[in-house]
């Protein structure tokens, strides 16, 4: 049996679903999401490393929007981690071989990083709007112990909104495959945490991210003795839009589908084919979603100079520091050399006064 067990499908969605089935789900399931989710660690974990890497090496790394960037890099890191063990459970005919800890674990890792990097971003996105659009204000409340603080209860609310997760998600036996599905002891948790995603985890974030980037590009555009065909500003209004967009095409679908299941579950929708469509249609919107974590780096730092300078200095410095050994190791071969010389030529003399 296989194409049964999506990453977030519960229990009794499992049971609903295969009284309703008509026809055998699809089978490229199994191969075509390990691929996408090896990829998304590949790029993911090179993209945030060297942004985890830049900020720590470099000596401009405490300032405000580089405390959010670097713990946004740290989330999309420790989530990517949990990505390996899900490609091999897709590969495996939904199958989980890791045991009923690495289930709870990988579960709470996911639910981890949907509200920990969204609310990162969004902690960017307004701290973006404070030091363009509120310069002299934003010199007052924009400090480096704030960044810190407010960093750590984005960690601290991240973590709790795993605790249902850990708590409902186990290991099932369903005849010769053992699937890690959420278990819920009543309808109400499904709705209560599927709203919640959609509210708390999309529709918030994307009102506040896009009402602070719309006002940062009108105040762009309307700042008094700014030339408006500069090429920089054209530069900030298409990130100000990537940003946007990236946000929104990345987890719009898979909220949809979220909400669609919610209703389903509600009985407010009834169909089978529409609930063998979320089914479906859910683990590739996850597939989306996940690939946020790969381009975060690339809208957030290697899009700009600043970033780009940073990372030029330290391949230039590193590329320099292992020139002067290489040097310092030359050096010493030859002054070795020299002494061995040295002491050839001096072996006749001893040789004769001896």
């Amino acid at each position: 049996m296989t194409g049964l067990f999506p990453l977030n499908i519960s229990l009794e969605e499992y049971e609903l679903l295969s009284s309703c089935q008509k026809s055998p789900l699809v089978q490229h399931q199994n191969i075509l999401i390990p691929v996408i989710y090896s990829i998304i660690v590949a790029l993911g974990v090179i993209g945030n490393g060297l942004v985890v890497f830049v900020l720590c090496k470099s000596s401009s790394r405490k300032t405000v929007a580089n405390t959010y960037i670097l713990n946004l890099a740290l989330s999309d890191l420790l989530f990517l981690l949990s990505l390996p063990f899900w490609a091999v459970y897709y590969s495996f005919d939904y199958d989980w071989i890791f045991g009923r800890l690495m289930c709870k674990l990988c579960g709470g890792l996911l639910t981890f990083n949907l509200y920990a990097s969204i609310f990162f971003i969004t902690c960017m996105s307004m701290d973006r709007y404070m030091a363009i659009v509120h310069p002299l204000k934003s010199q007052r409340c924009r400090n480096l112990c704030r960044a810190r603080i407010v960093s750590f209860l984005v960690w601290f609310i991240a973590g709790l909104t795993t605790v249902p997760t850990i708590m409902f998600r186990d290991t099932h036996e369903f005849g010769n495959v053992t699937a890690c599905v959420m278990h819920f002891h009543s309808p109400g948790w499904f709705v209560g945490l599927g709203l919640m995603k959609n509210t708390l985890g999309f529709l918030l974030p994307f009102v506040i991210i896009t009402s602070c980037y719309c006002i940062i590009g009108k105040h762009l555009l309307m700042a008094p003795g700014l030339d408006k065909s500069t090429s920089n500003l054209d530069r900030v209004l298409k990130m100000v839009g990537a940003v946007v967009l990236a946000f929104f095409f990345c987890w719009f679908p898979f909220h949809t589908l979220t909400f669609l299941d919610v209703l389903v579950s509600l009985r407010f929708l009834e169909a089978c084919n529409l609930e063998q469509t979320i089914s479906l249609g859910i683990p590739f919107t996850i597939c989306l979603g996940f690939s946020n974590s790969a381009i975060n780096p690339f809208l957030y730092c290697f899009v700009g100079n600043h970033f780009r300078e940073q990372l030029g200095g330290l391949t230039q410095a590193c590329a320099s520091n292992l020139s002067q050994k290489r040097g310092s190791f030359s050096t010493r071969l030859s002054s070795f050399s020299r002494k061995l010389s040295d002491l050839k030529d001096l072996a006749p003399i001893e040789n004769g006064t001896v």
